[in-house]
């Protein structure tokens, strides 16, 4: 973090992990509680709909921001994306001064064009400027920050909405115009393939994309598996505001408390990465916080299924805490956010190591889109299973099962992840003794 190579890089990507989950939350919280504001649509309908809208542009343009972020210089290239978000940015501010949801819809979608641009170069950024033994550290690092600004986005967000249009619109103008400052310090990165020719087909490229990463297939099945760290991922997030209230019968606090433990768990999880593979891409980290995801899920899921709360209670977080039986709930949430950043970062890590240099930022659109379909068809699958009438607690419990069934699958198709979780296990009990 003293490090120009890191420091500018790292805050730039928080400032805008941050912006995009203040401007997300507080336009879902605005549709949501203040429609009539807004539009005569439904604000459930609109709530539905709108994450829909920022995700599709990781569809349609992945492939070809893959394609720039190769060809181009990097540190110029993310300024120039951060000047792209100052525009987006005053343009949602007319939105929001407006009370024009059009407006504020095609801002969102833009918001996930410029994600789609940034993610690339992200995590081809890291390999040009840390050596091999650095890299779980910084890529522990920046999930620990992308998973910290997604909380404090989330809760600024939602604070905002109260506040009025214009305390949003002067606040996510404010950060863009902070990020932008920040990519100033970022130093030269160059290109990866200065001569490859963009190909601006998104169908054609995007299919490129995906064959390219499947006939390398250790890449294909890491891509495979970080995809379904964000399919389980989408399923709890998305169901954590209505399982705090009609489950666990809690406000908002409790909703809030859900989300930064999860968050916290992720990021302490991401940070012990480094100590745990002792600076090597350590594989055997991702069936170790695999396993710990499905115990922990599993006990999270049987816990909710048999919690027995009186139907007329009402939590805030402290009458929440109070309980032990909650605070066990609880602790599942912490240890599968903390499980699930051992799986993650050795999983990033591989891909930027792994890969071919010159098709990097192409592997990343890949892992994109394959991530966004993931997330996209999580929503399908719980909406399947309410559909045969299971509850939140039992689609927790489908999803942990389902997870079981993927740790078989990966590790059938890359026994890689066990002979190196075995290795990494025996080295252990050496060093103890």
């Amino acid at each position: 973090m003293k490090e120009q190579r890191f420091r500018p890089f790292f805050f730039t990507q928080f400032l805008g992990a941050f912006n995009d989950n203040v401007f997300k939350t507080a336009l879902v919280t605005l549709v949501t509680f203040h429609t009539v504001t807004l539009t005569h649509i439904s604000g459930a309908k609109l709530a539905t709909i709108l994450p829909g809208v920022f995700i599709l542009p990781f569809f349609l343009f992945s492939a070809t921001a893959g394609q720039i972020a190769d060809k181009f210089e990097k540190s110029q290239l993310i300024r120039f994306v951060k000047s792209f978000e100052i525009g987006i940015m005053l343009f949602a501010s007319a939105g929001f001064f407006l009370h024009n949801i059009w407006l504020l819809s095609f801002a969102l979608f833009m918001m996930g064009v410029h994600s789609a641009l940034f993610g690339p170069v992200k995590y081809s950024y890291l390999p040009q400027h840390l050596q091999e033994h650095e890299l779980i550290g910084g890529n522990g690092m920046l999930e620990m920050g992308s998973f910290v600004a997604i909380l404090l986005g989330q809760v600024l967000g939602a604070w905002l909405a109260d506040a009025g249009h214009t305390a949003i619109g002067i606040t996510v103008v404010g950060l863009a115009v902070l990020g932008y400052l920040n990519s100033r310090g970022i130093p030269y990165s160059p290109p990866s393939d200065a001569a490859l020719t963009v190909k601006w087909n998104p169908l054609i490229e995007t299919w490129r994309n995906l064959k390219f990463a499947w006939q390398h297939q250790p890449v294909w099945i890491t891509l495979i598996a970080i995809s379904w760290f964000w399919f389980y991922g989408a399923v709890l997030l998305a169901q954590f505001p209505v399982f705090a209230k009609q489950v666990l019968h809690g406000d908002e606090s409790v909703f809030i408390l859900l989300l930064s433990i999860f968050s916290l768990g992720i990021g302490v999880g991401s940070l012990l990465c480094e100590k745990l593979a002792k600076g090597k891409v350590e594989l055997g980290l991702v069936l170790f916080g695999a396993i710990g995801m499905a115990i922990f899920g599993l006990d999270f899921a049987y816990g909710g299924m048999t919690l027995s709360i009186a139907a007329d209670a009402q939590f805030d977080y402290q009458g929440f805490l109070a309980d032990m039986v909650h605070c066990r709930l609880l602790a599942d949430v912490a240890f599968i956010g903390i499980f699930a950043g051992f799986y993650i970062v050795p999983l990033y890590t591989f891909i930027q190591t792994a890969g071919l240099k010159s098709h990097q930022s192409r592997t990343i659109a890949a892992n994109n889109i394959l991530n966004a379909l993931f997330m996209v068809v999580s929503a399908g699958f719980s909406i399947w299973l309410f559909g045969y009438g299971l509850n939140i607690p039992q689609l927790f419990l489908a999803t942990a099962c389902l997870h079981v069934l993927v740790i078989f699958y990966l590790c059938w198709r890359q026994p890689r992840y066990y002979h190196d979780f075995v290795h990494w296990l025996s080295l252990k009990h050496m060093t103890r003794h």
